[in-house]
């Protein structure tokens, strides 16, 4: 079972440039990430080897959000060898979460 992974500036580009990635955009005080994390959390241990799971703090890493147009947290952007192919601002439940990523990998 893998951690989720921890982006900032220096390792974001190099993650989120090969296979399939989730990424959630999140901030500490959020409540609504709060809300997302166990839901992402669970994902991660049932895509486990097939996705790699990652939280990008937006107040640590401005310019990252800013680049993806990320305007509301939580925000999650899904990455196929690069590329983004899906996203979604707000909380989601656990099927929505899983439907999305069973159309990526």
């Amino acid at each position: 079972m893998s951690d989720i992974l921890i982006l900032n500036e220096s390792n974001y580009a190099q993650v989120t440039g090969a296979g399939t990635v989730a990424v959630d955009f999140y901030a500490d005080w959020c409540g609504p990430c709060k809300m997302m994390a166990p839901i992402f959390d669970e994902a991660k241990d049932a895509y486990d080897g097939k996705v790699t799971f990652c939280k990008l703090n937006v107040d640590e890493a401005k310019s990252i959000a800013m680049e993806n147009k990320v305007l509301g947290i939580p925000t999650l952007l899904f990455f196929k060898d690069g590329q983004i192919v899906d996203r979604v601002t707000g909380v989601i439940d656990k099927p929505t979460l899983y439907a999305k990523l069973d159309a990526i990998v």
